[in-house]
């Protein structure tokens, strides 16, 4: 039996509106936890029904406001529902976390054209229609903040990488543009970079992937999602606030070399 909790935190989100996308597993999991923790108001999202349902019952036996909505972000119907359930519950979005995502350890022989469409289409178009209808939200409330999930797949070029490494320098770009193109409108838009993370979809890689990244990592050690959680919830808070268009690496040093 799992005796996983929510912890009492700082109230450092205390009456926002929160959305996570793909928080189910991993790092967004991580992230849902701790900004419940911290007091706001959630709207999860995932694929997997049985495992947001579990989230969700957790969040809320913690006594927090929570809305489950299961849907694929990479379908428009779907993403406008993750959105409108925020907004039906809470009345505004005042954060999102676009992490949902899928990696898959392909190179360029190996990968098929439907391949590098199905990563692009979650990781792409699925971040490019969250943070579009999130928008559109947030400016009937006074502005936001967007937290992005890139990768170091999406700033430095990797092998095996051949989908996934495109598709997060998707999201890159997209925080990027964002934010300049909302900056005077009351919306910062910011990414982490996180390295090699310690998540379920990570740990399905090959051992051999696994033990060669890890070591390309100064700090020689996978990261921890609450690690990447605590970034996250640092970009969409008010300490922040002068921030807008970074892409934080979170990444035990991978980037500096």
């Amino acid at each position: 039996m799992s005796t996983e909790t929510v912890a009492a935190g700082h109230g450092r989100m205390k009456g926002r509106a929160v959305i996570v996308t793909g928080a189910s597993n991993g790092i967004g999991r991580a992230t849902a936890l701790l900004f419940a923790a911290e007091g706001a108001d959630l709207v999860v999202n995932d694929v997997d029904a049985g495992r947001l349902e579990q989230l969700r019952a957790l969040i809320a036996g913690a006594g927090i406001r929570v809305r489950a909505v299961v849907g694929d972000v990479s379908k428009v119907d779907d993403a406008r529902a993750i959105v409108a359930g925020a907004v039906e519950d809470f009345g505004r979005v005042d954060v999102l976390v676009a992490n949902a995502g899928i990696i898959p350890e392909l190179d360029l022989l190996t990968a098929t054209a439907e391949d590098f469409d199905h990563v692009m289409a979650v990781d792409g178009r699925g971040m490019f229609l969250t943070c579009k209808y999130a928008v559109e939200a947030m400016l009937q409330s006074g502005g936001g903040a967007i937290v992005c999930l890139s990768s170091i797949s999406g700033e430095a070029g990797q092998k095996g990488q051949a989908v996934y490494g495109p598709a997060k320098f998707v999201a890159s770009g997209i925080t990027k543009h964002l934010a300049v193109e909302l900056a005077t409108r009351g919306i910062r838009v910011n990414a982490v970079a996180p390295g090699t993370i310690a998540t379920e979809a990570v740990k399905k890689l090959s051992d051999e992937y696994v033990s060669n990244i890890k070591a390309m990592h100064p700090m020689a050690r996978l990261g921890r999602p609450e690690e990447v959680a605590e970034a996250i919830l640092f970009l969409a808070s008010d300490a922040a606030s002068f921030i807008t268009g970074v892409v934080l690496p979170v990444d035990g040093g991978y980037l500096a070399q």
